[in-house]
């Protein structure tokens, strides 16, 4: 049986983006060298824990930042969060990365990196520790943190999936 998610609709949250990189890239051809750009860019409403990354490439910077958006708006996720922090301690990897995520007491803040800590401020988390393990590369660092944010589960779907109450727990 497969589990059906359905697609979070961009125009129903006021999203905010926030560029994490910007790679100048080249391609040699007979007539010379061709420049273009790829940027990478987190979207994400702080008050209703929604996420998404994209990326873009174009010849000029401002139109590979637009098409990084619009292609963040397509892979929105919710996270489970409670008031200003997260559930449970969570890891998350892709590739050769991966990225812990802790919870922290309020006032704490965000420690995070720079990839990790732009997931971590557009998702609306104002106190939780982190650590990039591995890859620096801010391409895999920012899919094992959406990694490890999709592993957050809240109380009530645990106590679902163990058959009992929010109680009981």
């Amino acid at each position: 049986m497969a589990i059906v998610k359905k697609k979070l609709d961009a125009g129903n949250y006021n999203l905010k983006d926030q560029v994490v990189s910007i790679n100048r890239v080249t391609k040699v051809v007979k007539g010379g060298k061709n420049m273009s750009f790829a940027a990478l860019v987190v979207i994400g409403d702080p008050a209703t824990g929604v996420v998404g990354y994209g990326s873009g490439k174009a010849k000029e910077v401002p139109q590979a930042i637009r098409k990084g958006i619009e292609s963040a708006k397509k892979n929105l996720i919710k996270v489970n969060l409670t008031h200003t922090s997260i559930p449970h301690i969570s890891l998350g990897r892709y590739g050769s990365g991966q990225v812990l995520l802790k919870p922290a007491p309020e006032g704490t803040g965000v420690i995070a990196g720079g990839a990790v800590r732009a997931v971590m401020t557009s998702v609306g988390i104002q106190n939780v520790l982190t650590k990039s393990i591995g890859t620096t590369n801010p391409h895999n660092v920012i899919k094992a943190t959406f990694d490890a944010l999709k592993k957050l589960r809240d109380r009530a779907e645990v106590a679902a999936n163990r058959g009992k109450s929010v109680e009981e727990l």
